[in-house]
């Protein structure tokens, strides 16, 4: 087997998806360029699965970084695992195809390995990432999201997508899904916030009963600065408990292993984020270490159904997602 997919999970349609990713959302005030530089850095250190999405506007960027690094020989496009996905206002069906030929657009690229459905809340057909009315209200919109799978099996059949699955979706939303008449590909993951003070043990345990991977977003907590996260969370990184682990590892912190052991994503890998050159290479060292069943049960023990990613501009929205535990 090769070394990728030895690193890999095998997803339930049989792709191999890279167990560690690279993550790529940025606050408005990082310069697309570093997105890029660091994007290209990340490949240099050994990173083969890139996530971003049509929301964060940054896919023109990465798919430069990706380009240039198959034009000087470091990789091939079949080496590159790339997520991406179909925000809110693109939830209808006739357009969800449209927001996949958008990113491919953008990328220049022909197919992406992973798309996903970003968030299971229908907005207003809008040029607006998030329409508003005239009293600044959030406008939603009414689209059965069973119909949207139906679009996304599609961009699966016609090779724009080599597989498909969801994120932020909880236990009914999947269901829903995986109950639909006709159902041709079940959601090979789904991608949530994932960490020690939200171990998601319920959801996760669902997903592994249905054969679908549970990826960890925001694996030790988030300190990005983004307008939606809480700003009252505690952090994650400052836990004695997390620092005793570091400790005993000999590693400055835990970090991603978490992730990749069994806890967040059981098995099913994380995202790590940084555009700084030194934790780009130490979040990289995931790879080179394991967590011991005492570490995953300390780790355990301090869930507290914690989010840092609120989002509650949905809140209003019956499919809002983080109502429910699981």
């Amino acid at each position: 087997m090769s070394s990728v997919k030895l690193c890999s999970v095998k997803l339930n349609d049989g792709f191999f998806m890279p167990m560690l990713g690279f993550g790529t959302s940025a606050p408005n005030k990082v310069a697309k360029s570093e997105v890029q530089e660091a994007v290209m850095r990340a490949i240099d250190v050994g990173y083969r699965h890139f996530d971003s999405a049509y929301l964060y506007l940054n896919e023109e960027e990465i798919g430069r970084a990706i380009r240039k690094k198959i034009a000087d020989g470091s990789v091939k496009r079949e080496d590159i695992f790339y997520t991406s996905k179909v925000w809110g206002t693109f939830l209808r069906p006739e357009l969800v195809r449209t927001s996949l030929e958008i990113s491919l657009r953008k990328l220049q690229l022909s197919y992406v390995d992973l798309y996903l459905i970003h968030i299971p809340i229908p907005l207003k057909v809008s040029k607006k990432l998030f329409p508003k009315d005239e009293h600044g209200e959030l406008i939603f919109d009414t689209v059965d999201l069973c119909a949207t799978w139906d679009a996304m099996e599609k961009c699966k059949d016609s090779g724009l997508a080599k597989s498909i699955g969801v994120s932020n979706f909880n236990r009914k939303q999947l269901e829903r899904i995986l109950d639909k008449p006709g159902l041709k590909y079940k959601p090979v993951c789904n991608q949530v916030e994932c960490h020690p003070y939200l171990n998601q043990s319920k959801l996760l345990e669902f997903c592994k009963s249905q054969d679908i991977v549970l990826t960890a977003y925001a694996a030790l907590g988030s300190n990005s600065g983004k307008e939606w996260l809480s700003k009252n969370n505690p952090v994650l990184l400052e836990d004695p408990v997390l620092s005793a682990i570091a400790a005993r590892h000999r590693r400055t912190q835990p970090r991603w292993p978490w992730a990749t052991s069994g806890g967040g994503g059981g098995g099913g890998g994380g995202l790590a984020k940084s555009f700084d050159e030194e934790r780009i290479r130490e979040n990289f060292q995931v790879l080179d270490f394991h967590l011991t069943p005492e570490d995953m049960e300390s780790l355990d023990s301090l869930n507290r159904n914690i989010r840092y990613f609120v989002d509650l501009l949905f809140s209003r929205h019956p499919d809002f997602p983080f109502s429910d535990e699981c």
